[in-house]
């Protein structure tokens, strides 16, 4: 096929040597099949901003940081410049996350390159070496939906560990291959430590995967995983390896409303302070 403008200067710079074929356009990117040397990749193009059907959003980018402080103020003034590093980081993102998932052990897609916006990975294949299905793709049994729902459970643990969470996951980003699911589309993933969105972020993944594994094995739609992985992690007692029950008994303890109101009173006194201090100069 004629090659995409966009996949022009990997083959320039001999990156790729073909392009074999349009494998799928999301609200994300469009991704291509190719042939590098012997190699048979996918090479996704990311869309440009204005024409992607999912939006950057502060609930993703929060915590996010860049290095260079040009950049940052640019970002922050939303200049052409500040909107092109905003968006190169965007991109950057999913590149980082699949290193980092990639080298934790996460069934991610192995990434080659990411170069003149668009990353070499590799192709996921089934059986026989096709493009591997989507899981919503698929129909499952109940035996198998349980199968696959403990693999991205698991898997969404190991993410955890390795500080990332998802932030999109659904049927829609998990391949099946020969030896079960893969989770790609990364490029909203936030870091647990530093957003104030990741713990809602990862409730809303898990509760994606019982809502939909649930259909075809019931049981799973009152298992309550997020908050069990959540609060082993704010404990760090949370481990690639730790045993998940899918059961949460939340402990209410009484708030100690004198204390509270100490605590706001001392803030009060200590603002009438300040201001004291800066109209008396």
């Amino acid at each position: 096929m004629k090659i995409p403008k966009r996949i022009e200067p990997l083959v320039q710079d001999g990156l790729v040597d073909e392009v074999i074929r349009q494998l799928m356009s999301g609200k994300e990117a469009t991704v291509y099949v190719v042939r590098c040397g012997e190699e048979i990749r996918c090479a996704k193009v990311y869309k440009e901003a204005n024409k992607r059907g999912f939006r950057q959003s502060v609930d993703y980018t929060e915590g996010r940081k860049v290095k260079n402080s040009r950049r940052a103020r640019a970002m922050e003034k939303g200049s052409r410049y500040g909107r092109e590093a905003q968006e190169e980081a965007w991109q950057n993102a999913e590149v980082d996350a699949l290193y980092r998932l990639a080298s934790a052990g996460v069934r991610v897609p192995q990434p080659y390159n990411f170069h003149a916006g668009v990353l070499l990975m590799e192709l996921v294949v089934d059986s026989e070496g096709n493009a591997a299905p989507r899981l919503n793709d698929l129909v499952l049994t109940a035996e198998l939906s349980r199968e696959y729902h403990d693999i991205l459970i698991r898997q969404v643990v190991r993410m955890l560990c390795a500080g990332i969470v998802h932030g999109d996951l659904s049927r829609y980003n998990v391949l099946v291959d020969v030896a079960g699911p893969v989770i790609i589309d990364l490029p909203q993933a936030v870091d647990a430590a530093a957003n104030n969105q990741a713990r809602q972020m990862l409730l809303r993944d898990v509760e994606n995967l019982a809502t939909y594994f649930g259909q075809f094995a019931p049981e799973l739609r009152s298992t309550n995983y997020g908050m069990e992985i959540w609060s082993l992690y704010q404990s760090s007692k949370l481990h690639p390896e730790t045993a998940l029950t899918g059961y949460f008994e939340r402990t209410e303890n009484p708030v100690d409303m004198k204390s509270v109101m100490r605590e706001i009173n001392d803030t009060l006194k200590e603002e009438e302070a300040r201001q004291l201090y800066r109209t008396s100069r």
